[in-house]
């Protein structure tokens, strides 16, 4: 059967150019300007849309860790403090609309809880991503689901029967599951890339791949291995400060792996053993009896 789920202008699934995705998440670390750069470096790449993350701090951060005190850019201050700091308001993301249309890039959030939808709805945003964290949160799966979006649903630390529980209550004909291992960086003994087939077969819906590791050779494997969109983190530096950097990609190492990743499709091929017309003259010169 055909899994294929429509994001904006494009066809994602079986038989569709992989969609590359460049997560920038919290790398911009509340600076609107990198932000822009990432967009830009994303752009450059070659890349088919950009993601960032929305949360609700006070809903977000488990209240026994919104005391604690982390050393942080802006100085020793509470992680919920700090979770302010990375989080941009409207003004921010109505600039970051702007500059995605001007640059023709698709653009979409990792929504968290509830009061985030409804905030990204003004955007009229092409998906939503669900990320980890949330796959058991039903509340706010419902109310993704009356959006009436396509979804991508991230499976990392979630069990077979939680994702099963998730899945049950999304619109299958507008899902897409992406795997992923949430460690960062993700050693790579526990990436797992056989788990995309293992979501094919068990869900029959479109699955990507979200990695988290370090280096490229990975997230191309995971193309040949069936996924339908690849999503990877960007920044601009990996020694920056912030939780994420080290397992993400630099600008040059994002070319790269957008490279390898549609050369790999190419590899793939249809499956047709044939003979193609550059193997004849090896074929005449090399090849002594015919059968």
């Amino acid at each position: 059967m055909t899994r294929e789920v429509r994001i904006g202008n494009r066809w994602v699934g079986d038989g569709h150019p992989t969609y590359i995705v460049a997560e920038i998440g919290i790398n911009h670390s509340g600076d609107l300007e990198t932000a822009r750069r990432l967009i830009d470096a994303a752009v450059h790449a070659g890349v088919d849309a950009v993601k960032l993350q929305k949360r609700t701090p006070e809903l977000c951060v488990p209240p026994d860790q919104q005391t604690q005190m982390r050393d942080t850019p802006w100085g020793y201050i509470t992680y919920l403090e700090y979770r302010h700091h990375v989080e941009f308001g409207r003004e921010a993301y109505a600039a970051i609309d702007v500059h995605c249309r001007e640059k023709e890039v698709d653009w979409f959030v990792s929504v968290w809880d509830e009061p985030s939808v409804d905030f990204m709805e003004a955007f009229d945003p092409p998906c939503y991503k669900i990320p980890s964290a949330s796959l058991t949160d039903e509340s706010l799966l419902r109310r993704l689901r009356q959006t009436g979006r396509p979804l991508i649903l991230s499976t990392g630390m979630s069990t077979m029967e939680q994702i099963e529980r998730a899945v049950a209550l999304l619109d299958r004909s507008r899902l897409l599951l992406t795997h992923a291992t949430s460690s960062y960086p993700c050693e790579p003994e526990e990436l797992n890339l056989r788990a995309i087939e293992t979501l094919r077969r068990k869900f029959e819906v479109p699955v990507g791949y979200s990695g988290h590791e370090v280096g490229l050779i990975p997230s191309a494997v995971a193309v040949a291995l069936g996924a339908c969109l690849v999503e990877r983190h960007i920044t601009l530096d990996r020694a920056l400060w912030g939780s994420d950097q080290a397992a993400s990609v630099e600008p040059g190492g994002f070319e790269r792996l957008v490279k390898y990743i549609r050369v790999t499709e190419l590899a793939l091929g249809d499956g047709v053993k044939r003979v193609y017309d550059s193997e004849v003259p090896s074929l005449r010169k090399l090849r002594r009896v015919n059968g």
